[in-house]
């Protein structure tokens, strides 16, 4: 797949080929001038597979990767593992979509990173199944994470020594009610996180939060050629599964305790997606819609810390031959501070290519 655009403004480098308003400038030119054109092919994908008669029934494995760094690769065309899955029967292992995500309310567009107010992340897990198909129940128990903003007095000595420490696998879960006009699913997750002050100064900084959330998401047939894709959802401490989102811990003053002058609070989180796909005719198709997420800051977060993000992207998708894929869309995001009054946003045209191929091999 190869993506080539035009921002109209400014973007973190290393994120100049998606939207993500998390990445926008926090003050005026952070990311020098307005106007950049672009070329990439970090979309490109190759996945494999396999499925493989047991005594146990059917084992399904998947191994996929894509070209889309991220982490220490932030701007690079690297090799980034999406998944690595394996499936017997009612239980998988391995890394897969999150049971609280729901992938399908991703929109057909061509943007890559997609909707920042939906949950989406690919994690480390073993799931039980009990129910599978259309209607689905699944049960998780997820690697655990989480990161800290120290907000006003992240420069203080004595918060060097404060370590994350997790003690409990996270728990998520699942279920989707299929219908004739498409599902419903609703999704929860929860999770511990703790810290603790390892220093021998005269404060204890240790603490311990529950992170939670709910996501309610649906597909809804409206006719054979539209699709809405939608879902709501709230939490505290949950950013580390959201597409596009800050930090799932804040820092909060607490001065009438000497010994512990500031706390550590899970941040209150809403996201919200809303498409539609609409199939015109067996050569073209669009995808519209809009999407935002929301943080409700601590109080000793800086003033320029990310509060919400907006985004909208609408397309026209054209398939001139089988597994052949050529679109151009308008994208735009938005960026507002906590209270400093900043907000900034970013619009960009892109055009993309895309061909898919596929080869099936079989045993004998």
């Amino acid at each position: 797949m190869m993506d080539a655009g035009y921002n109209f403004n400014q973007i973190q480098p290393d994120w100049y080929d998606v939207i993500r308003t998390t990445k926008l400038p926090a003050f005026k030119n952070q990311y020098g001038a307005d106007g950049n054109f672009y070329f990439s092919v970090r979309q490109t994908r190759l996945g494999f597979k396999n499925y493989f008669p047991t005594g146990l029934g059917e084992l399904k494995t998947q191994f996929e990767f894509e070209m889309f760094g991220t982490g220490v690769d932030a701007g690079q065309t690297t090799i980034r593992l999406r998944h690595a899955y394996a499936e017997l029967g009612k239980f998988g292992a391995g890394q897969y979509w999150s049971p609280f995500m729901d992938i399908d309310v991703f929109p057909n567009t061509v943007e890559y990173w997609g909707p920042p107010g939906m949950a989406f992340f690919r994690n480390v897990q073993f799931r039980y199944m009990p129910i599978q198909g259309d209607t689905r129940l699944t049960i998780a128990l997820e690697r655990p994470g989480a990161s800290a903003d120290q907000g006003i007095y992240a420069n203080r000595i004595e918060l060097d020594d404060v370590a994350g420490h997790f003690r409990w696998p996270d728990l998520s879960a699942e279920y989707r009610r299929a219908f004739k006009f498409g599902y419903i699913e609703l999704a929860a997750i929860f999770r511990r996180m703790e810290w603790e002050d390892l220093g021998t100064d005269q404060y204890d900084l240790s603490g311990d939060e529950l992170g939670w959330g709910v996501n309610l998401s649906t597909n809804v047939n409206l006719t054979e050629n539209d699709v809405i894709r939608g879902s709501v959802l709230y939490g505290e401490g949950v950013q580390n599964y959201m597409n596009d989102a800050p930090v799932d811990i804040g820092i909060k003053n607490n001065f009438n305790d000497p010994v512990k002058p500031v706390e550590g609070v899970a941040l209150p989180v809403f996201g919200l997606v809303a498409f539609i796909d609409h199939k015109w005719n067996e050569k073209f198709s669009t995808a519209a819609g809009y999407s935002r997420i929301d943080i409700d800051n601590s109080d000793a977060m800086t003033p320029d810390a990310f509060k919400s993000g907006q985004y909208v992207v609408a397309n026209l998708m054209w398939y001139p031959v089988k597994n052949v894929m050529a679109g151009v869309e308008f994208q735009w995001g938005d960026r507002r501070n906590y209270t400093d009054g900043w907000s900034t946003s970013i619009t960009k045209v892109q055009f993309s290519f895309k061909y898919n191929f596929s080869q099936m091999f079989y045993r004998r």
